[in-house]
């Protein structure tokens, strides 16, 4: 059996929300330079620049590179044999993007309930949507 505290995952998550949000992945940048060549509307190949040049100032200033940081969304696969000690998963995760949010200077427009009351939660605690599913 495999133990993992679970203090070590909030740093770990907030690291991830941040470094999601700084930088684009190697593989991705190139292919954004190869349309950029291959474009052929002037417009297209601006916007495209725009991008690239968005990620260099990211990865410098340690910014986000859209002011859209987007949902934070986590699958976790535990094997059988990991045990998780000295708290919640749950609560490990969700401090992890709380924490990524607020020091990475992250946008935080999450909606408890956007459907009936539409009110921003004011941070990015996905506990709503793990209590709403398990209460299902």
């Amino acid at each position: 059996m495999r133990s993992i505290d679970v203090q070590r995952i909030t740093p770990e998550v907030k690291r991830l929300c941040m470094e999601a949000n700084y930088d684009i992945p190697e593989d991705v940048l190139e292919l954004l330079k190869e349309a950029q060549e291959k474009e052929e509307s002037p417009a297209g190949k601006e916007v495209i620049r725009q991008i690239i040049e968005n990620d260099q100032i990211a990865q410098k200033e340690r910014v986000p590179i859209c002011q859209d940081t987007g949902f934070a969304v986590f699958f976790i696969e535990l094997g059988q044999d990991v045990h998780i000690e000295g708290g919640y998963i749950e609560d490990a995760i969700n401090e992890g993007v709380r924490q990524g949010y607020r020091e990475g200077y992250l946008r935080k427009s999450i909606d408890r309930d956007p459907v009936l009351h539409r009110v921003n939660s004011k941070n990015r605690d996905t506990s709503y949507f793990f209590n709403r599913q398990t209460k299902a």
